[in-house]
């Protein structure tokens, strides 16, 4: 009998038939295509799912309908806003790591070049009929790029990053990679990390583990003219200390994708400090991954991880035990 897959979440009939591609043999059910009475049927039914968010793309009690299922797979990466504990804690879940890692790296390297070059502040000068033309700026070259969570989005960065002259420095869980680096170790060694590097690359998952992780103790330990780029989520730096190290620190620069309050996550942008009113920021509204196309390049990811559990195999970036955040 071929595997069922209940997809919960609706999709625009090219994204279907690449999805259906992609996971074949297995078959994709379409949730949002069916009554209440099937949809609950095709849940229970199912070898594994595919979701955004478990709040959003299931009927009250399908979540927990899930005790058949090898594998609850996430189009998205990052799982820390999403409601999981209607999910029977036996079935694995996992995050679409690396599923946004080119242009997620790409915008990180666009940002600290900005940082570098001082490309904001220069543009403001201008406006202003100011021409500092012999006003220093930096160059990356020959430094240290320090990556914190060394997955898809840090591997994709260190390519790039080493491609225009710096050293890649990494850290994660078990201070081991394929992937070439300078040197790497596990997180136990984020202060050498950070003292170390002149570019900062936030790309861990939020968990228990690294939420607040940067605070005054470590933004302290860097180079004053250091730039930290968070492509991660907000709450893995503490917001106030970073704003008052700015304050402090004029010539470091802080390139922020991510923010603490979110429309998705929590309904609402907010800061609580001005960031944006400070020369040494440089802000983009979390859309690092958002390029055309992507969503077909996420699906086929998730596919693939979908078709490792089917086949016996370890699926790829399942929360470990204490991670799911709510």
């Amino acid at each position: 009998m071929t595997d069922t897959v209940a997809v919960a979440i609706e999709l625009r009939p090219r994204d279907r038939a690449a999805l259906q591609d992609a996971l074949a043999p297995a078959r994709p059910v379409y949730l949002t295509d069916l009554a209440p009475d099937a949809r609950m049927d095709a849940v229970r039914a199912a070898k594994a799912a595919l979701a955004r968010h478990t709040g959003k793309d299931f009927l009250p009690g399908e979540a927990a309908a899930l005790g058949s299922a090898k594998l609850v797979q996430f189009v998205t990466a990052g799982l820390d806003f999403i409601p999981l504990h209607e999910i029977p804690p036996h079935v694995p879940v996992a995050g679409n790591g690396g599923a946004y890692a080119e242009p997620m790296a790409e915008h990180g390297l666009g940002m600290a070049l900005a940082a570098a070059k001082r490309t904001i502040p220069r543009h403001e000068a201008l406006r202003r009929g100011e021409f500092p033309q012999f006003e220093s700026s930096r160059m990356l070259a020959g430094g240290i790029c320090g990556i914190i969570g060394f997955g898809g989005i840090g591997q994709a960065s260190a390519r790039l990053f080493r491609a225009i002259g710096m050293q890649v420095h990494a850290i994660n869980r078990s201070g081991a990679s394929d992937q070439p680096t300078d040197w790497i170790g596990t997180m136990d060694r984020l202060h050498d990390l950070l003292a170390a590097s002149d570019v900062v690359i936030l790309s861990t998952p939020l968990t228990p583990a690294t939420q607040g992780m940067i605070g005054a103790a470590e933004l302290a330990l860097m180079k004053p003219d250091a730039i930290i780029v968070n492509l991660a989520r907000g709450e893995v730096i503490q917001e106030a200390p970073l704003f008052a190290h700015l304050q402090a620190n004029p010539k470091f620069f802080a390139c922020i994708d991510a923010w603490w309050i979110e429309p998705v996550r929590q309904g609402e942008f907010r800061m609580d400090h001005p960031f944006c009113d400070l020369p040494n920021v440089v802000g983009s509204p979390h859309n690092s991954a958002t390029v055309p196309g992507i969503l077909g390049v996420a699906l086929r990811r998730a596919a693939a991880n979908i078709n490792r559990a089917l086949a016996g195999e370890s699926p790829h970036y399942v929360l470990a035990p204490g991670e799911r955040m709510i």
